[in-house]
C-alpha cells in the first residue's frame, strides 16, 4: 500500500479556495482507491517551513511530494517594483533574489532527502494576475527562481512536476495564486502518475501531463 505525504503550502492545502470543491488531497485520494494520502502542506507555508512538515511523518509513508517556494517568491515580489538606473542593476537584484532562493531551496531539498523516500518536487506555476503587464513581470521573474528549482531537482536525480504546464490556463486557479477545482484535478492526476510510475526507477522524470 502507499501512503503519499504532500509537503509544502496552498498549491496543495487549497482547501479554503474551492468554495466547497474537492481538495487537492482529496482529489488525490479518489485517483488511489486502495492506498493513502496525507496532507501535511500549509497555506502560507515557506522553504523554511518544509522540515517542520516533515518532522514525526507515518512510519508507513512511502512517497513524498513537495510544492514549496511560491511563498518565498512572493515575498520577494517588491524587486519588481523598485526603481533602478540601469538594465544591469535590475539583473543584479534579481540574481541576489535567485541566489537567497537557492539557498532556502537546498536546505528544504536536503531536509526532505534525509527523509530517504522516492519524492517528487513541483515547480512554481506562473501566476494569473489581472493585469497582463503585473503577469508578465512575474512569470519573468519566476523564471529565474524555477531555474533552481529543475537544476536542483535534476542534480538530485527527483522526479519533476512541471505546474507551469500543468497549470496552463485561467480555469486552473481558484485566484491569481491558488489552483482551482480544475487546477487541483490536474495536479492530483500528475501525482498519481508519479506515484505509479515511480516503482523501478533509478532515476527522475519530468511530467507535465495530467
Amino acid at each position: 500500500m502507499m501512503h503519499a505525504i504532500l509537503i509544502g503550502d496552498s498549491v496543495f492545502d487549497n482547501g479554503a479556495y474551492v468554495s466547497g470543491g474537492p481538495d487537492v488531497v482529496r482529489q488525490l485520494r479518489a485517483l488511489l482507491p486502495g492506498d493513502r494520502a496525507m496532507l501535511r502542506a500549509v497555506d502560507g507555508a515557506v522553504l523554511a517551513d518544509v522540515p517542520r512538515q516533515l518532522a514525526d511523518l507515518p512510519e508507513d509513508a512511502t512517497h513524498l511530494v513537495v510544492s514549496a517556494g511560491g511563498n518565498d517568491a512572493l515575498q520577494a515580489s517588491g524587486v519588481l517594483d523598485g526603481p533602478a538606473r540601469s538594465v544591469a542593476e535590475v539583473i543584479e537584484r534579481l540574481a541576489s533574489v535567485q541566489d537567497r532562493f537557492r539557498a532556502g531551496y537546498r536546505a528544504a531539498l536536503d531536509a526532505v532527502l534525509a527523509r530517504g523516500l522516492p519524492t517528487a518536487i513541483c515547480t512554481i506555476y506562473d501566476p494569473r494576475y489581472p493585469d497582463p503587464i503585473r503577469r508578465r513581470l512575474a512569470a519573468t521573474a519566476l523564471a529565474l527562481l524555477n531555474d533552481v528549482v529543475t537544476r536542483e531537482v535534476a542534480a538530485r536525480g527527483l522526479t519533476l512536476l512541471d505546474l507551469r504546464v500543468l497549470c496552463g490556463e485561467d480555469a486552473d486557479f481558484a485566484n491569481p495564486i491558488e489552483p482551482s477545482v480544475r487546477g487541483g484535478e490536474k495536479i492530483a492526476a500528475a501525482i498519481a502518475a508519479f506515484l505509479r510510475e515511480e516503482a523501478g526507477r533509478s532515476h527522475g522524470r519530468i511530467i507535465a501531463r495530467s
